[in-house]
């Protein structure tokens, strides 16, 4: 077949006359989509049953029985643990504070990221270590940065109180975490400082997304700053703003941190959230039915909220 190429000829087919095209060699394993899918996706399937839904069934049996720290044994007990739970005014306050420590955070993290956003993607010197800066309370691990908002807000020696006394505006110490309001600001404000880093940073990535030329043309109508802001930017940013505000709520929602660091719980679990009493129960209070029962009521509330925003981001996109 070669030298009939070579010279012009056209290749012979077999005897009967039908053209055979040649045969493709067979695909290796590392050659299939699907193989590979599957491949690359079992690490985190494995991963996600492991450390979410084993932990997630464990709880679920748990809530059911009468399991303590000193009696592991299981003994089915239906819903008496939760008829208790409903019974405890702790768990109430803990699912109110939960939900609107939530619904503050988000809205805040919303706000100042989007705000922290515009200043990131502007054009100035040193904005790499503007960056930078704006970065770290994202990035340093959230008990850390606790502490040290534990030191900034101490009842004696907190440096805000001395600086607020120096300019004239207090004369004592606040004593940030030993009154209900102040603790419940304080808990809220180290949560927002914490989070709009991300939120930040997820906006940001839409606008460095928003074409040029749409801006250019909104200048050359003549549309001011505020003009472009709320009928350019932030409609095209939208669906990214929602994301932001979601992992916003995921964290806020499921975190026991910086209430149990700041004040664990106090004063009078004016700031226990339903992750951290469900661990003062089941753990230091070693009922680990009651707060097994307690952190189930994370999951539908979460669900309810996560399906809401997505849904709402599909109906932003498909605009």
């Amino acid at each position: 077949m070669t030298h009939a190429r070579l010279r012009g000829g056209v290749p012979k087919g077999p005897p009967d006359g039908t053209f055979q095209p040649p045969r493709e060699p067979k695909a290796g394993l590392a050659d299939r989509e699907g193989f590979l899918a599957w491949a690359m996706l079992l690490p985190s399937v494995v991963y996600i049953i492991a450390l979410v839904g084993v932990p997630f069934l464990l709880a679920i049996a748990f809530a059911f029985s009468d399991v303590t720290t000193g009696d592991p044994s299981y003994d089915f007990v239906g819903f008496r643990n939760f008829r208790a739970i409903f019974d405890d005014q702790v768990f109430w306050r803990s699912l109110i504070n939960t939900i609107s420590f939530t619904a503050v955070t988000m809205v805040l993290i919303v706000v100042l990221g989007k705000i922290l956003a515009n200043i990131l993607v502007a054009d100035f010197h040193g904005k790499w270590f503007v960056r930078f800066l704006v970065l770290l309370p994202w990035t340093t691990p959230v008990a850390l940065s606790t502490i040290s908002w534990l030191w900034l807000l101490d009842s004696i020696y907190s440096p805000i109180d001395w600086v607020l006394r120096q300019i004239g505006v207090i004369d004592t110490n606040v004593v940030w975490l030993g009154r209900p309001g102040t603790a419940i600001a304080s808990v809220i404000a180290v949560q927002v400082w914490r989070l709009t880093p991300l939120a930040a940073v997820i906006v940001m990535a839409g606008l460095v997304a928003i074409p040029r030329d749409i801006d250019e043309a909104a200048r050359i109508d003549g549309a001011g700053f505020w003009r472009r802001m709320f009928e350019v930017t932030i409609p095209l940013t939208m669906p990214v703003i929602a994301v932001a505000g979601l992992f916003g709520a995921i964290m806020t929602f499921t975190d026991m941190t910086v209430s149990y660091v700041l004040t664990r719980g106090g004063p009078t679990h004016s700031t226990d959230v339903l992750a951290s009493w469900a661990y003062f129960r089941g753990i230091e209070g070693g009922d680990v039915g009651q707060g097994a029962a307690i952190a189930l009521f994370l999951f539908p509330i979460l669900l309810a909220g996560a399906v809401a925003i997505l849904r709402a981001v599909r109906r932003l996109e498909a605009q």
